[in-house]
């Protein structure tokens, strides 16, 4: 342990919903829902007037919408909320070299490795400082709020920073971390999930102080030695772990979720090739190739396999990668329907090893299909048009939001940043044109009316509210789908402009306290020490 509270946590609080409400004025105080609007969409993030009607992330949206009827269903918005993360972390760099990303909106510093402290009082007051600055400099920078918690270790100052939401500061004095902890859940403690929570209830323990009563001897009669050892030094507080600016992606994947069932094995090949096309795009992106190639099959039923197969090399070719799945494929029976599909490569190396064999094979699979492909154009029987899975345009109408979230809240939420959605998810069953398609949420001009973004669409109709950021709330009208007045638009960047325009409004009304993460408990328990004039549960 430090002898001052010198890590520091910073979460936004429900982030990609602040976004959303920042860039859109008539949604300023409103419940808005963030995620896939198809029906197996998920939740992605909640603002704190949608989670007083019980709505949180992670929830099936249909159960969100007879939950919070009245809130504004979005699509996301992933390279506008990159955006805005990228401003959060640049002001998380001036305080130190040392930060740990866990995801777009959230990640630790180690105020030691850096010069944030000086000229601050030394100690506990410094740190306070330096946090109460970096909310001042982010809400200045991005009109957005942020929490922050500050103690001597990782696992402290995340505790402390969801004590804070929203909006807030809390800070854990180093030497009062027992009594702090002492009320609290055992779920509190990282690595106590349902089960261990389970096991531990039924031996009578359900709080962090119970578990130091129960002593080491306990812990590992009931969960093993390396888990008990790790579970109660996590109850005395004791998390030794360091800040680290880098962490190596194990691996790289890409999976969707499909609003019907797919049971086409035709269907179900093109959509692994897709998803092996996709998966080597973020593969090269990220400077990498890999030895082992992942599919993921999830049924009608919800049950889920897996299969893998080991490369001789590291590869970063589509058609290698494209093979190994649908050999892998070969062995699992879909017939009965699949709703989710993914291809991962794990086994990562900044190199490859070029496997001659492999590639020969892959390109023997490609001629031997566009032999197929030649054959059936020049038959006399009519060509098949292209199903919707073969173009690149149809992909947001099949993806659900559960895809959205793969390998994802610990970029760690950390391994999300590496596997964040392509797109948004569209309403299904719009039989329009790729272009034509609008997803509520989304950024339009027209020509006449200007910048606004999509309210919702159906029945050859499209609903757009005409607002900006720094406008007040704007009218609605209503075009049909194919409008040539109506385009798509790039999103506006929440900027220092915005922000002061934000700041200038009246106030936004008083938030809930419910948290951004539901966190496993609350306590009020003594030594965390709330900023004066913050926002603490």
């Amino acid at each position: 342990m430090r002898a001052s509270p010198t890590i520091l946590h910073l979460d936004m609080d429900a982030f990609f919903a602040a976004v959303e409400q920042a860039s859109k004025p008539s949604l300023r105080g409103k419940p808005v829902v963030v995620g896939g609007l198809g029906p197996r969409g998920v939740v992605s993030t909640a603002s704190y007037e949608a989670r007083r009607f019980g709505v949180h992330s992670a929830m099936p949206t249909a159960q969100a919408r007879r939950l919070a009827p009245n809130a504004a269903y979005l699509g996301a918005r992933f390279g506008l909320y990159r955006a805005v993360s990228e401003v959060v972390m640049e002001l998380l760099h001036e305080l130190s070299p040392l930060v740990e990303p866990l995801s777009l909106d959230e990640a630790f510093v180690d105020l030691e490795a850096g010069e944030a402290l000086k000229g601050t009082q030394s100690g506990t007051e410094g740190a306070r400082q330096v946090g109460e600055r970096l909310r001042r400099d982010i809400r200045a920078a991005t009109g957005l709020t942020g929490s922050v918690g500050l103690a001597g270790s990782k696992m402290l100052a995340k505790i402390a920073s969801e004590q804070a939401k929203p909006d807030g500061l809390v800070l854990i004095p180093v030497a009062t971390e027992r009594g702090m902890l002492a009320p609290l859940s055992v779920r509190t403690l990282p690595g106590v999930g349902p089960a261990t929570a389970e096991v531990l209830r039924k031996a009578g323990i359900t709080t962090v102080g119970e578990i130091v009563e129960a002593g080491e001897d306990e812990l590992l009669r009931l969960l093993g030695k390396a888990h008990g050892t790790s579970v109660h030094a996590m109850a005395h507080g004791i998390d030794d772990r360091p800040v680290v600016a880098e962490r190596d992606a194990k691996s790289v994947s890409v999976e969707d979720t499909y609003d019907v069932d797919l049971t086409d094995r035709t269907r179900v090949r093109l959509e692994v090739e897709r998803l092996a096309e996709r998966c080597v795009t973020r593969l090269r992106a990220a400077g990498r190739s890999g030895r082992t190639v992942v599919i993921k099959v999830r049924s009608y039923d919800f049950s889920t396999l897996t299969r893998s197969e080991t490369l001789r090399g590291p590869t970063d070719d589509p058609g290698v990668v494209r093979e190994a799945a649908l050999r892998l494929l070969d062995g699992v029976d879909t017939t009965a329907g699949v709703r989710l599909l993914g291809v991962g490569v794990s086994g990562l190396a900044d190199f490859t090893q070029e496997d001659l064999f492999a590639q020969a094979q892959a390109a023997l699979s490609e001629e031997r299909a566009d032999g197929r492909a030649e054959g059936r154009t020049e038959g006399s029987g009519p060509q098949r048009a292209p199903g919707p899975a073969e173009t690149e345009e149809a992909e947001g109408g099949h993806r659900g939001a559960e895809g959205s979230h793969s390998g994802a809240e610990g970029q760690p939420r950390t391994a999300r940043a590496a596997l964040e959605p392509a797109s948004a998810v569209e309403e299904p069953g719009a039989a329009v044109p790729a272009d034509r398609r609008w997803i509520p949420g989304q950024d339009v001009c027209h020509s006449a009316y200007g910048r606004g973004w999509v309210q919702g669409s159906g029945v050859g109709k499209v609903t757009v509210r005409f607002e900006e950021p720094d406008t007040p709330p704007g009218r609605v009208r209503t075009f049909s789908v194919d409008d040539p007045d109506l385009l798509p638009a790039e999103p506006r960047m929440l900027d220092a402009d915005i922000a002061a325009a934000l700041a200038a409004q009246s106030p936004p009304p008083a938030q809930s306290p419910a948290p951004a993460i539901r966190p496993k408990s609350r306590s009020g328990g003594g030594g965390v020490s709330s900023s004066a004039g913050t926002s603490s549960p």
